[in-house]
């Protein structure tokens, strides 16, 4: 049973609420269908009733069981403005500007969350990552002890030679453009973690620079040989290695060669790259070249699970990626 199986049958296990804010959205119906039929989720869909109906019955798709909340005729309306005006209010926010923003799907399914009527929330088949992400923010806040809101993949490569079975974690590769030092720690730490949460695996970090255990002398290879330094004072407890090229950190004879010292010894199953574009320009090479399936991105970091699709995503990216935010919301 590959991973993403695994992810599925777990959420089926422990069933979750899940909020679909994009409530009205073709795919986002469809997939609806499709979770509640598997009973992956329970699935809140935030939008008009009788718009979102309409568009199942014309699209030939059984929503039923589906919870149905339109932000503007909702009883918990006039409870999540006060919610996010007491939230907001030390940054100038008013009853009067609450109210409008509310209306708002994102907010509204945030808010919700945020105040417990469900576990976790999926948006971005039509919206922004920014959409989601400032209200997460605003909203939901970080997890206690985290600094920074970041993301990873789960990169599931047809040989199986690499990582744990095939199966590696790419962080981060689509929220920060620039990792400080202590943030490229913070990455590492919360994505080992969400990796044993969702595969139980053996987490083996490996923070990837040009340059293998002093093999080269640099300010950007200094950043990585920082960020272990760090992550390795947080959390002595995880196999965190670095710096280390890409070849040392998965292939067992090259890792020999060039850092014998190494405790990970090229078999990392989670890759941690110094900044956006690297991480970003890796996952789709190993997602094409390999012909790689790669789930996410999924986000971390946050008190509570949202995670966000691609604006291209299929039916099939938002039934995984409720099941990945339904795995999620065990820990949390």
């Amino acid at each position: 049973m590959r991973l993403l199986e695994k992810i599925i049958e777990s959420a089926k296990n422990d069933v979750k609420k899940i909020i679909l804010p994009e409530g009205t959205e073709e795919r986002t119906i469809k997939a609806t269908e499709k979770i509640i039929k598997e009973k992956i989720a329970n699935i809140v869909l935030i939008g008009n009733e009788d718009v979102i109906k309409s568009k199942a019955n014309s699209l030939g798709v059984n929503i039923e069981g589906a919870i149905i909340v339109d932000p503007i005729k909702s009883e918990k309306y006039d409870e999540y403005v006060n919610l996010f005006f007491e939230l907001r209010k030390n940054k100038g926010m008013t009853i009067e500007k609450a109210k409008e923003i509310v209306k708002d799907e994102i907010y509204f399914g945030t808010l919700m969350l945020k105040n417990g009527d469900a576990d976790g929330m999926v948006s971005g088949a039509v919206h922004t990552t920014a959409d989601l992400l400032r209200p997460g923010m605003q909203i939901i806040k970080t997890s206690p002890g985290t600094k920074i809101v970041s993301s990873f993949f789960i990169m599931d490569v047809p040989n199986k030679n690499y990582g744990h079975d095939g199966i590696l974690f790419f962080g981060d590769s689509a929220v920060n453009p620039n990792p400080t030092a202590e943030e490229l720690a913070c990455i590492a730490i919360s994505t080992a973690d969400n990796a044993k949460a969702l595969s139980g695996v053996d987490p083996k970090v490996a923070l990837l620079s040009f340059s293998s255990m002093g093999s080269a002398k640099h300010e950007l290879v200094d950043k990585v040989i920082e960020a272990h330094r760090i992550a390795n004072e947080l959390r002595p407890d995880l196999m965190i290695e670095g710096e280390l090229q890409l070849d040392t950190a998965i292939v067992a004879d090259v890792c020999k060669t060039k850092a014998p010292n190494s405790r990970i010894k090229g078999m990392a199953n989670i890759l941690i790259f110094p900044d956006l574009q690297s991480g970003n320009i890796g996952y789709k090479l190993v997602e094409r070249l390999a012909n790689a399936d790669a789930i996410g991105p999924i986000c971390q970091g946050f008190a509570k699970p949202l995670n966000d699709l691609s604006r291209g995503c299929s039916v099939n990216d938002i039934v995984t990626m409720v099941a990945v935010t339904a795995v999620q919301a065990k820990t949390k």
